[in-house]
């Protein structure tokens, strides 16, 4: 296995993944000191991915989280019986339920938020607005060609 720490020329998704698990658990330490000394990072493929305002159906989520939906029904049960979210039957499918954030999720979603933006104003601080701000118009600008198909990726490249 490759010792990367020692060389400068780490693997950018190397250095993105120490990044994300940084702010990561920076995030759930703030959480836990904000009253949700619950929510894990596993939680994450819910909070993320859910409409905070109309919810979401576990299907839609899944897809999106690219997790199946056993395991997002699972995440989904556990922030239940935390009282993060309900489930309510889809007006559009009697089969489906739509997951939607309960006050208490609602509150955490917006903290999250919250703090996730005072992470990237502390990086801003520490490494320049300038270099924090292009970090974050490149990543933007490499997520939409991702979200691309890929036949046109490669037309465009």
């Amino acid at each position: 296995m490759q010792d990367w720490s020692a060389h400068s020329t780490r693997p950018l998704p190397a250095l993105l993944a120490e990044v994300k698990e940084a702010a990561v658990g920076e995030l759930h330490e703030r959480l836990g000191d904000a009253g949700h000394p619950d929510i894990r990072p596993g939680h994450g493929c819910v909070f993320r991915f859910i409409d905070s305002e109309t919810g979401s159906r576990l299907t839609d989520i899944a897809e999106l989280a690219q997790l199946t939906k056993q395991a997002v029904g699972e995440v989904v049960a556990d922030l239940e019986r935390m009282g993060y979210v309900k489930r309510l039957p889809d007006p559009e499918d009697g089969r489906a339920k739509i997951i939607l954030l309960t006050e208490r999720g609602v509150e955490a979603y917006a903290t999250a938020e919250r703090l996730f933006a005072e992470i990237e104003r502390e990086w801003a601080e520490q490494v320049g607005e300038e270099l924090v701000a292009a970090l974050r118009e490149a990543l933007e600008r490499i997520a939409e060609l991702e979200r691309e198909p890929s036949a046109a990726r490669r037309a465009a490249a």
